[in-house]
């Protein structure tokens, strides 16, 4: 078998037409044949070109609205057919058949169809079917056929053939096969996706996946470790859709952690006010509104300096001058917002490692969809945790009723352990967090380790008492003994907010009408692994 093929004809069909003409014209100016359908044709026939309908080579019209007109033999055989087979050179040669070198699709635009909000017939008939086919054929015979599926590989393809007298190596076919294979796989992952949700088939036989690479990362987690970075199409506001600008190029950990900060973030819409999240290692290290942004930012500070130092910073509006000269204060990975102004991005100018990223606006908290987590052998999916709750939610157990500040602050505090990794526990005052304790065994010890951090801020700081005196307690889930509220009294919490459901909810209850706190069930929790 032969390392080059030659590109002598070529087929053109695509929806997107970016780049067809010059693309047509370049293949023509190359001695390459083109054939082509529909649209594709007459773009390619507008600009001057030669060029054959494909009706005209099967010798079989397009038919029901375009549904039927490359499902044919001759494009088929044209594609699948073994340059090196002298039996498959037989069928070609009684058949009438010619070989197509170089096949150039794109597929009908069925996600762009979905994301619209096109009704169920509308997206059906976005589902193209003859493209794939050709795709599959194509890249299955790589040996001797190219196919192309993204605008992207337009000009290589060119080169390609340049540097090797209109010839392509097949290592380079090879690479266009592996792409085509995926685009058809995300395609055909598109559609039973949609139409899982539009059957409202949650756990559907059998799931696909797939992602567009939009970024080779250094290495992962660890230098060791390989990594990229896909992006699924979604137009949601957050890391994968947001504007860079400024700083070197976002890591394995940079990603993870400013999706973190930016979701937590967006649980504070800016109607409610400014309000900031300083993240780090997935976790927050603070959270806090305030009557400005940059008073927002000082506060969720605040909460554990130490920890801020090398974090990322999420911000609920548009990022001014007098936050910026604050955040470049410290040295900080990554700094994410709904959009910045041009004093503040001069301001960032002087920071060439700290990364700026803009997204357009804050996403929604209440937006459906599916989270993947890979485990050996498999992967789980589950809905997104789009609880949410207001005052009139919740069950007051105790003697006591909260005042209408220790509310607000149980329902910061409430948003907040949403986004702790479990055993979850967060101290807040006055709508800013002063302690946070995650990922423990224990959640006593998540309310020892949040109770310390507010007594080292305060010594740092030099407060006149700890912070968590007079503060509300959240709790991602139950205390299943009265220990962990206990730990919390002690700390000062004057008021707790956490699901119920554990078998002593009584004796829990009992220890906080002893310790005089007010206490409130959600009946929902919010764990986080």
């Amino acid at each position: 078998m032969t390392d080059l093929a030659p590109v002598r004809r070529a087929l053109l069909s695509v929806s997107d037409k970016t780049g067809l003409v010059d693309l047509g014209r370049a293949l023509a100016g190359r001695g390459v044949e083109l054939i082509s359908t529909g649209g594709s044709a007459r773009a390619l026939r507008d600009a001057g070109l030669a060029v054959r309908d494909v009706s005209e080579i099967t010798d079989f019209p397009e038919m029901m609205d375009g549904r039927v007109k490359t499902l044919h033999p001759k494009v088929h055989g044209g594609l699948l057919a073994l340059r090196d087979d002298e039996a498959h050179a037989a069928a070609m040669q009684e058949h009438g058949i010619g070989a197509i070198d170089l096949l150039v699709v794109n597929l009908y635009p069925f996600e762009d169809t979905v994301r619209s909000g096109a009704d169920y017939d509308t997206c059906i008939e976005n589902i193209d079917i003859g493209g794939p086919a050709m795709i599959r054929a194509a890249a299955k015979n790589h040996a001797f056929v190219n196919v192309v599926v993204d605008v992207a590989d337009y000009q290589p393809l060119l080169e390609e053939m340049d540097a090797n007298d209109g010839r392509t190596r097949r290592a380079f076919r090879q690479r266009l096969a592996l792409t085509a294979y995926a685009r058809t796989a995300a395609y055909d992952a598109a559609v039973s996706e949609w139409m899982a949700a539009a059957l409202e088939e949650p756990a559907p036989r059998r799931r696909a996946v797939a992602g567009s690479l939009a970024q080779t990362l250094r290495y992962g987690e660890n230098p060791h470790q390989r990594a990229a970075f896909y992006t699924d199409g979604s137009d949601r506001p957050g890391v994968a859709t947001a504007v860079q600008h400024q700083g070197k190029e976002l890591s394995y950990n940079n990603i993870n952690d400013t999706d973190a900060a930016f979701e937590l973030v967006s649980e504070f819409r800016p109607e409610d006010g400014p309000a900031c999240a300083i993240i780090k290692h997935a976790n927050p290290c603070g959270a806090a509104r305030g009557d400005s942004l940059v008073e927002a930012y000082r506060r969720a500070f605040d909460c554990d300096r130490t920890s801020a130092f090398g974090g990322i910073v999420a911000l609920n509006a548009v990022l001014d001058a007098d936050t910026a000269r604050e955040i470049a204060g410290i040295f900080t990975e990554v700094v994410i917002a709904p959009d910045a102004e041009a004093e503040a991005r001069e301001v960032f100018a002087a920071k060439k490692n700290l990364r700026l990223l803009t997204t357009g606006a804050l996403a929604d908290p209440s937006d459906a969809a599916q989270m993947l987590r890979q485990v050996s052998g498999g992967f789980l999916m589950q809905d997104k945790d789009t609880g949410v709750l207001r005052p009139g939610d919740l069950k007051i157990v105790t003697r006591r009723t909260p005042s209408d500040r220790e509310m607000a602050d149980m329902l910061f505090a409430w948003k907040v352990a949403k986004h702790v990794k479990s055993n979850a526990i967060v101290y807040v005052r006055d709508g800013a967090t002063v302690g946070v304790g995650a990922g423990q065994m224990s959640r006593v010890d998540s309310c020892r380790i949040a109770a310390r951090k507010a007594e080292d801020m305060a010594g740092t700081l030099e407060l006149p008492e700890v912070p968590t005196r007079g503060s509300a307690v959240a709790s991602d889930a139950f205390f299943p003994f009265p220990d962990g509220l206990l730990t919390a009294a002690a700390a000062g919490a004057s008021a707790v907010i956490q699901p119920g459901g554990s078998m002593r909810d009584d004796e829990v209850i009992a220890a906080a009408d002893e310790a005089g706190l007010a206490m409130c069930f959600t009946g929902m929790r919010h764990f986080r692994h």
